[in-house]
């Protein structure tokens, strides 16, 4: 399979259609779940499926360690490749990985401003012109609503996606009407799309939790394959 192709046929295509338009520029999107379920493995196909795309992709983590976060790209990589049956895979995958940035910070010693400060010299100083950034590891219960606020201004102002990683409690039982879990109500008024990965049939099931502030809510009929760590039609 070519490229072009794969980007046609990405099970990602019904979730962009599924939340009309996915993110979009400007705007934050969230995938929450418990430990382990399965949320950097989203992250990492949807920077993946934008990579394939021609984009610009920052992968922010704050774990100490980031050499995982690069094993992650490998491995979803050569599973889309494998596959898709993808043509020149090697080719495809020293051009797309030039496209990628991987920043380090430790959340209890750098504040958001200090971290979009960053960011913003990598895409101007740096000459990286970002199309999507990716946070991983962020901890909700550690930030506040300003916060967010800043990101937003930052993403709208910078015309980028900014998608998050957030982390639910094994005893996870605070959910509200919409089923949003309570870690993240305080920041909702600036998030487009929100995520729940959820145990279902022995797949990890996405369940779309807020959209763009539109009803009704779709149903994706998307799973996360816990053997291949990928995004799947459900």
């Amino acid at each position: 399979m070519v490229k072009a192709e794969l980007i046609k046929n990405s099970p990602l295509r019904i979730l962009e259609k599924s939340t009309h338009g996915g993110v979009g520029k400007g705007n934050i999107g969230i995938i929450a779940a418990r430990k382990g379920v399965g949320k950097t493995a989203c992250l990492v196909h949807i920077a993946t499926d934008q990579l394939f795309q021609g984009k610009h992709v920052i992968h922010v983590s704050f774990s100490s360690n980031t050499s995982h976060i690069i094993t992650w790209y490998e491995d979803i990589f050569q599973e889309i490749a494998r596959r898709r049956d993808l043509s020149d895979a090697m080719q495809v995958h020293d051009e797309i990985i030039k496209n990628r940035v991987i920043m380090n910070f430790n959340q209890e010693g750098i504040s958001i401003r200090q971290i979009i400060k960053s960011l913003e010299a990598m895409i101007h100083q740096g000459a990286f012109a970002a199309d999507c950034i990716i946070f991983d590891g962020y901890s909700f219960s550690k930030g506040n609503p300003q916060d967010f606020k800043d990101l937003k201004e930052f993403a709208e102002g910078s015309k980028l996606e900014l998608w998050f990683s957030a982390s639910l409690s094994d005893d996870e039982t605070d959910f509200d009407a919409d089923g949003v879990p309570g870690v993240i109500s305080l920041f909702m008024e600036q998030i487009a799309i929100l995520i729940l990965l959820n145990s279902h049939e022995g797949n990890i099931k996405l369940e779309l939790k807020k959209d763009h502030d539109l009803t009704p809510i779709q149903n994706m009929h998307l799973t996360l394959d816990p053997k291949i760590l990928l995004i799947s039609r459900g």
